[in-house]
């Protein structure tokens, strides 16, 4: 199974440490805690998948922290990165 991580329960986003494909699960640690989300979409290493929907607007958590706002709505388990974020500041 392909992994990802994210550091705080705030965070909306995980970290993959795999490359996943399009259908496939993933399995994401958050502290002890762990979940499945199935990926929407081919993501890269090193790349961000979404662990719940994110609606136009809404801010990116990552490490408990925003890094961006959504450019449009993101559904649960698609590639998050400069194609449907923007930069915002804090």
């Amino acid at each position: 199974m392909k992994r990802a991580i994210a550091l705080t329960e705030k965070d909306n986003v995980a970290t993959m440490i795999d490359k996943a494909e399009k259908g496939e699960d993933v399995e994401v640690t958050i502290g002890k805690r762990k979940t499945i989300v199935r990926a929407e979409d081919e993501i890269p290493f090193g790349h961000k998948i979404a662990l719940k929907e994110i609606k136009k607007g809404e801010n990116v958590i990552k490490y408990g922290e925003p890094i961006g706002q959504a450019t449009r709505d993101i559904k649960k388990g698609e590639h998050v990165h400069v194609h449907n974020i923007k930069s915002i500041m804090v």
